[in-house]
């Protein structure tokens, strides 16, 4: 009788620890397969990438495109000198200015230049650097083109950010203006590259990236879905790029 007791209990052991191995087995991404189950997997198609929607579809794309710009679409031909007139609002200082930053001789007025320099200054640090003249005078020409709109900076000189920056060597501006597409602001900046220039357009957050590259880097071209950032750490004073200009008058 014990025996037949043993032989009972040894069978219902068995057969327990067959169903647990089968229960087990099914757990495994092989044996979801063979009854019909989709193991989860780690959706990575989304890394670097946002969803942008129109006419009712919608697909991903990357949130940075950039390129080399062609060589046969930069300027050939000298560009114009522009009126010298820009009336510049920087929007997250709320301050602004109308000025002209040529004398009656046609020379640069340093006066003038230290105003822009001013609204161009680093928001997070309050750092004044002598901006590259000659995107003034970008600045000047876009604002000739779109009739005297007063022109929104977003961005001008960023002490706090990286050493790659244009932002950082004074030499990059991001803009705007009121009631003028930046499909069409981005495509008057393209017709004054004549080369060494870098343009870019960012749809989400609503601005234009003008520069002028670093010496004998190409024209470049991009277009950024993320939104816009100063980026980095407050540093300390260096000598770096030229000392802010002091107004003559």
């Amino acid at each position: 009788m014990r025996r037949l007791f043993l032989i009972v209990v040894t069978a219902l052991c068995t057969s327990s620890v067959a169903s647990a191995g089968g229960q087990a087995a099914i757990s495994t991404p092989r044996a979801s397969a063979r009854v019909g189950l989709t193991p989860a997997k780690h959706d990575a198609s989304s890394k670097g990438t946002t969803r942008q929607c129109a006419g009712g579809k919608c697909h991903r794309v990357s949130v940075f495109q950039g390129h080399n710009a062609v060589k046969m679409s930069l300027r050939t031909e000298p560009l114009e000198k522009p009126s010298g007139n820009i009336s510049l609002r920087a929007e997250n200082l709320g301050e602004e200015t109308t000025v002209n930053i040529y004398k009656k001789d046609g020379t640069f007025d340093d006066a003038a230049l230290a105003k822009l320099d001013d609204l161009f200054r680093c928001v997070k640090t309050g750092e004044v650097r002598a901006v590259r003249a000659e995107l003034y005078e970008q600045l000047s020409r876009i604002y000739d083109h779109f009739e005297g709109k007063q022109i929104y900076l977003v961005s001008g000189f960023r002490f706090a950010e990286r050493n790659s920056s244009r932002h950082y060597h004074a030499s990059a501006m991001d803009i705007r203006i009121p009631g003028v597409s930046i499909n069409e602001m981005y495509k008057f900046a393209e017709s004054l590259d004549a080369g060494g220039m870098g343009i870019g357009i960012y749809p989400t957050s609503g601005f234009i990236h003008v520069d002028f590259r670093a010496p004998g880097e190409p024209s470049y071209r991009w277009v950024d879905y993320s939104g816009h950032g100063g980026g980095g750490k407050a540093k300390k004073p260096g000598n770096r790029t030229q000392p802010a200009r002091k107004p003559t008058s």
